[in-house]
């Protein structure tokens, strides 16, 4: 039998069944860890539910399952419509095979290292974003448009606790401060760890929804951390900070490999302990 699934199989039905598996397999991925998941889970329920119906001529219940399966659709792009909007964002990020890539100057990198880590000594909570291919125009304009040079200096400032927009987040667009005083999207998990503040919880909501990386400085802790693919990065020195950061928000070759980096500190997902 299997012999001769081998022998009729064509190259065309190998690239199908290769591409159906990497696309549940991103799907499982996007809603790993989230209020999805569960969902799917009632979904199933239902699902389950309607062919017992048939199965045992439960005529009611029949009725009201196919009435409920006709609004289906719209039903899933309303509980859905973060997670559809997340999925496409991502899609759309992905590195490009042509043209010229926009890599950020190290000296960006130095002067965000050199001011989260004169927050975190003085334990000054900040939030900074380092935009990278996926457009966060949609968060700038909710803070407060500065278009600044990136300086450590700048970035203390907005952050001292008398300054108006410290409680928001800095975007670092093209290079540049494009905006302070900035709401991120809370992270909708429901596996983060309760003890994550407000700051941590914004920043991983904002790297589950695009492709940023977001610093966060521990008012309590005095420690550094970064948000990036929906993952948290926790206490990281400034060595490690600047070594990740070189990797994540893609800096020239030759701009990466000239720092020596440690390994990363303890590294946790939304479902993960730490």
């Amino acid at each position: 039998m299997w012999e001769q699934i081998i022998a009729s199989a064509r190259w065309q039905d190998v690239a199908d069944i290769l591409l159906v598996a990497f696309v549940i397999y991103r799907i499982i991925l996007l809603i790993r860890g989230t209020r999805t998941a569960q969902v799917l889970l009632g979904f199933a329920v239902l699902g389950g539910a309607y062919f017992l119906s048939r199965w045992g001529e439960l005529m009611t219940l029949n009725w009201l399952l196919n009435h409920f399966l006709d609004y289906l659709i719209l039903v899933i792009l309303i509980l859905f419509q973060d997670e559809i909007r997340r999925g496409l964002a991502q899609v759309g990020s992905q590195p490009k095979w042509w043209g010229q890539r926009r890599y950020l100057e190290p000296q960006v990198v130095e002067e965000v290292v050199a001011a989260a880590s004169w927050m975190a000594e003085r334990r000054i909570g900040a939030l900074i974003v380092l935009e990278r291919e996926t457009g966060l125009r949609d968060v700038v304009e909710r803070g407060v448009s500065l278009d600044a040079r990136v300086t450590r200096e700048l970035i203390q400032s907005i952050f001292m606790p008398n300054s108006p927009i410290h409680d928001g987040a800095v975007i670092i667009s093209r290079g540049r401060i494009a905006a302070a005083g900035c709401v991120l999207p809370l992270s909708t998990s429901t596996s983060l760890r309760k003890t994550l503040g407000t700051r941590h919880r914004a920043a991983v909501g904002l790297s589950e929804r695009s492709d940023a990386a977001v610093i966060v400085v521990s008012e309590e802790r005095g420690k550094v951390s970064v948000a990036w693919g929906g993952r948290l990065h926790e206490e990281l020195s400034s060595l490690e900070l600047r070594g990740m950061l070189y990797e994540v928000v893609r800096l020239g070759p030759e701009s990466a490999r000239s720092f020596q980096r440690e390994p990363l500190a303890r590294e946790t997902s939304a479902g993960e302990e730490s």
